[in-house]
């Protein structure tokens, strides 16, 4: 067994490509932050955290500081107490869902980097890719249409569209986007921007036109549980959770209140082992799962398809925070697939 000798913790600066707005705001940057766990038989693990204030309820500099006071936590203890380890900072730290993520993917990697296992293993299966969707923003239709046709040209075949503006601006959106990619299968997330009426609304709209929809994705505010299970019973589109599932007992509410068909379960939101826990009960509850990601690099990304390999249970894929910045932190061949390595999650960003 090894101990970790040290943990350290620095910022991790990453511009986007082109802006990107969604209902909650717009980046430019995503401004995330880098662990790296060090152990005494020399294995390096790396997590990364992207802090969305609107979304996680952190600022960069709260996430910074919170992964630093973990690290006083961890030094010094076994590595293989992977779980114990985990639970005891998540219990010290409530609610620093990026600067946990990122402590919590640095310690699983260094474990599986230790023992040459691939972090898929860790969940159960081997390292298979993963292929995701891609997102378009909150623009104008024309745009819209111009980055879906882009996107099915480099091998898309899922898309994302961003919604929960004013609703017919969304439809127009939305519509465009069908046009331009009529073989692609769509999504819409509104984070959180309607009311259940104004997602009828959008939904009965849609359909007039003639656009089907795999399914939309937090329509209403995320604290509105009653209001999502409202939503979901005035539209026909399967509804899914997002930011109201940060945890397991959260996911365990959805599931009793019968406000979703599928659950989004991020990394950046509950960490890795917590979202194998909200898979079982998803899957338990026969819901179907989804997971999705902030602005991450190839750190945050790769570690999540590793568990979506290891666990076999998505059914839908949203990872492509990567794919939207200008300069990833390794160059994985970009597009809709990740091909994903060991040992760890097989990702070493440069110094």
């Amino acid at each position: 067994m090894s101990e970790i000798e040290s943990v350290s913790v620095r910022p991790l600066d990453l511009p986007l490509e082109e802006p990107f707005e969604i209902a909650l705001g717009t980046q430019r940057e995503a401004s995330n932050l880098l662990v790296t766990v060090e152990t005494e038989s020399g294995a390096t693990g790396y997590g990364e955290g992207s802090p969305i204030p609107p979304v996680t309820g952190e600022t960069r500099a709260a996430a910074l500081e919170t992964a630093r006071a973990a690290a006083e936590v961890i030094e010094g203890r076994e590595v293989a107490d992977y779980r114990g380890l985990v639970g005891e900072v998540r219990s010290a730290f409530p609610g620093m869902a990026s600067a946990l993520f990122a402590v919590e993917t640095a310690i699983l990697d260094a474990y599986c980097r230790e023992r040459s296992l691939a972090l898929s293993e860790l969940f159960g299966g081997p390292t298979e890719p993963v292929e995701t969707d891609v997102t378009i923003p909150i623009v104008d239709p024309g745009t819209a249409a111009e980055r879906a046709s882009r996107a099915v040209e480099t091998g898309y075949r899922h898309l994302k569209i961003k919604t929960g503006t004013e609703v017919s601006a969304d439809v127009e959106r939305v519509a465009a986007v069908a046009e331009a990619a009529p073989d692609a299968a769509l999504k819409v997330d509104a984070n959180q921007g309607w009311t259940p009426k104004e997602t009828a609304r959008f939904a009965d709209a849609v359909g007039e036109r003639g656009v089907g929809l795999d399914l939309i994705e937090q329509p209403v505010p995320a604290a509105d549980v009653a209001g999502l299970a409202t939503a979901r019973d005035l539209v026909d589109v399967p509804v899914a959770a997002d930011e109201a599932v940060f945890t397991p007992a959260d996911a365990v509410r959805i599931v009793r209140e019968e406000a979703a068909d599928v659950i989004n379960a991020k990394l950046g939101k509950s960490g890795p082992l917590a979202v194998a826990d909200i898979a079982a009960i998803a899957r338990g509850a026969d819901l179907e799962l989804m997971v999705g990601c902030m602005l991450e690099s190839a750190v945050g990304i790769h570690a999540s398809a590793h568990l979506v390999a290891g666990t076999g249970a998505f059914s839908y894929v949203d990872l492509d925070g990567n794919r939207l910045l200008a300069e990833d932190v390794i160059d994985d061949g970009g597009g809709p697939t990740h091909r994903i390595s060991g040992p760890g999650h097989g990702v070493t960003p440069p110094e």
